[in-house]
């Protein structure tokens, strides 16, 4: 999975639950992509793209790269270091990035942080697409193993689940939500005991947990080892859950539940397939449900096909997560966000996203047709953000937190040559499939990039336009009629005078009784205080500048936070109050800032994005849009 995961729920601090407690919801929303790698990885690695003999050299080496490449990305690299890069409590590449912009203001190497989060958010989107679509498929494909006559039912069954699962997100998964941690947890419970009884009559697999057997893969066989990492690198992915969820469960849980109950459950399945594979080679066609007697393979693949759809519902919720902090902190213009729970934050909604991520998914299931296909456009991605988010913890330990040199010098060496490694071999798979993420991510960027670098030219245009707000205020509070009430005005710059107030002057020749010159700041934490939330400066005549500050997991609502300013005369009253919001149009021009091409882009996404009044919940009926063209 990724960056995500995936944000899903956050219905209370950490700290307010019980680690048990925690430690199971960690389970259902954390591990479910991880946790369903077995189905397709081990299977990949023998009969996938770059297809290895099925014999006991390969199998030990194999599974012996398995486990210390999960030892070495999952336990040490990110339980035992990423972890602990949090920004206030929270996780993932966007929140790591907006961490080094806080100690970084200034500084040479911040430009640098800023792509590569960017670069971290394009990739997860690609990975976003493809890990429903191949683990419900691989799910689904267990049919065939129970009855190969059921095999023309598996694509259009695989739709169909895939179909219910989105359109059951406009619901929100509060309710379902309680029931992933246990699910998952049954799932690993099932796959751990499959994997022993394979282990107890094959014990000898037990001695493919040395390192030796990985190395003697890559002197012997160095070519086809190296190849063969690209499917090894599926029993990662969904790794960055780990990270990305942080905030939700706590650090202290999260490595629990992955030191105690998934990593084991994992290493006995993979052990458990590697055993059944030295006893009869012919299983290799699905050595995860093959592990089943033939009587519980059919509730395998129910089993199966749940933890399938928990780790997918929990990858969609981290891509609507990731859309509003990308939103948030200014790299896509505003998108309709629903909230589907009134007592969880995190339970958000983004239609956009949503039916944009179905109509992808589907068409990646009918074109690639099988889990087999889908596992060659697999690992690129998810590679790729874990090298982007290796070496943004290289400049967090270094710069912020001032460790020793040669210590993180020589972890990052290490991770880095890890994950280049991986990269390099994932990059075979371009031509199979791989170009597909790659391709998704592209567009991601360009998207990003050119709507922050469009905003900070279009605000720059407007500043360089603007009327100082006290020369302002001395000629309009002598000449203009008051009139009674309160008129907020809405503006992204908190210098100058803003444009509707402008035109509200010039075509209604009139100022309310008070007016409130309002800017929505996002700060790069995830939550502000209620306490921080509101700044409010008086600039004579009954003008006020007001400032409200939100983190980039909040939600701005701007009548809530009026209703509790104090310090600008009597209270501010909903009736009394009118909202002006000034619409741009963009004139694409060939002045210098950005090529043509992107301008037009720039002014599609602005002429799409939600509406101001929607996206800060102001009242329907007290809003005035007024109309401004600028030039970039």
């Amino acid at each position: 999975m990724n960056d995500t995961a995936r944000q899903a729920v956050r219905t209370r601090p950490p700290q307010a639950d019980s680690l048990a407690r925690l430690m199971l919801g960690a389970l259902g929303v954390v591990f479910g992509d991880i946790g369903t790698s077995p189905l397709y990885a081990l299977r990949e690695t023998f009969v996938g793209h770059h297809p290895l003999p099925v014999d006991r050299f390969h199998v030990f080496g194999v599974i012996s790269l398995v486990f210390w490449t999960l030892i070495l990305i999952v336990t040490v690299k990110y339980i035992g270091v990423i972890l602990r890069a949090d920004n206030r409590g929270e996780g993932g590449a966007i929140a790591l990035q907006a961490l080094l912009m806080r100690h970084g203001a200034g500084a040479r190497w911040l430009p640098v942080v800023v792509v590569l989060g960017v670069l971290a958010t394009s990739l997860f989107v690609g990975e976003s697409i493809i890990t429903p679509a191949i683990s419900v498929l691989s799910a689904v494909e267990g049919l065939v193993v129970v009855e190969a006559r059921l095999e023309p039912l598996v694509l259009p069954l695989a739709v169909l689940i895939l179909v219910g699962l989105f359109v059951l997100q406009a619901r929100g998964t509060a309710r379902v939500g309680a029931l992933f941690g246990p699910v998952t947890l049954f799932y690993f419970l099932t796959i751990a005991t499959l994997g022993a009884f394979s282990i107890a009559a094959s014990p000898g697999i037990l001695g493919a947990l040395s390192p030796h057997h990985a190395v003697r893969f890559f002197l012997n066989d160095g070519v086809f080892a190296f190849l063969a990492m690209s499917s090894v690198f599926l029993v990662v992915t969904g790794a960055e859950a780990l990270y990305a969820d942080m905030g939700h469960f706590g650090r202290r849980p999260i490595a629990l539940s992955w030191l105690l109950i998934v990593f084991p459950a994992l290493m006995l399945n993979y052990l458990g397939q590697g055993a059944l594979l030295l006893r009869d080679p012919e299983t290799i066609r699905n050595p995860f449900f093959l592990l089943a007697p033939e009587v519980l393979r059919l509730p395998l693949v129910v089993l199966a096909t749940l933890a399938t759809i928990i780790a997918s519902q929990a990858v969609i919720s981290g891509a609507f997560s990731i859309t509003r902090q990308a939103v948030q902190l200014g790299f896509l213009p505003r998108l309709r966000i629903r909230h589907t729970s009134e007592r969880t934050e995190g339970q958000i909604y983004i239609p956009f996203v949503n039916w944009g991520l179905l109509a992808l998914v589907v068409l990646l299931v009918l074109s690639f047709g099988s889990s087999s296909n889908l596992a060659a456009a697999y690992g690129i991605s998810v590679a790729g953000t874990m090298t982007i988010v290796t070496l943004m913890t290289g400049i967090v330990m270094f710069r912020v937190w001032k460790w020793n040199r040669w210590l993180a010098g020589s972890l990052i060496a290490v991770f880095l040559a890890v994950d280049f490694s991986y990269l390099a071999a994932n990059f075979t798979k371009i031509p199979e499939g791989g170009w597909f993420p790659l391709v998704v991510g592209i567009v991601s960027f360009t998207l990003l990039t050119t709507w922050a670098r469009g905003r900070d030219l279009m605000q720059q245009r407007m500043k360089e336009t603007a009327m100082p707000i006290e020369i302002f205020i001395k000629s309009a509070a002598r000449t203009a009629t008051r009139v009674p009430g309160t008129a907020v005005f809405m503006t992204s710059t908190p210098t100058g005078v803003p444009p509707a107030l402008l035109h509200n002057l010039k075509h209604n020749k009139v100022l309310h009784e008070r007016v409130l010159i309002l800017t929505v700041v996002i700060e790069d934490v995830p939550y502000v205080d209620e306490e921080d939330r509101i700044e409010v400066i008086d600039l004579g005549e009954n003008f006020f500048r007001m400032i409200l500050r939100y983190g980039f997991m909040q939600q701005p609502d701007v009548p809530a936070a009026l209703r509790q300013v104090e310090t600008c005369g009597p209270a501010i009253r909903m009736m009394d109050t009118s909202f002006f919001l000034a619409r741009q149009t963009l004139l694409p021009s060939a002045r210098p800032g950005m090529a043509l091409w992107r301008e037009k882009i720039f002014a599609w996404m602005l002429r799409n994005a939600e509406s101001a009044m929607e996206f800060f919940k102001l009242p329907t009926n007290r809003v005035v849009e007024l109309g401004s063209q600028v030039e970039i």
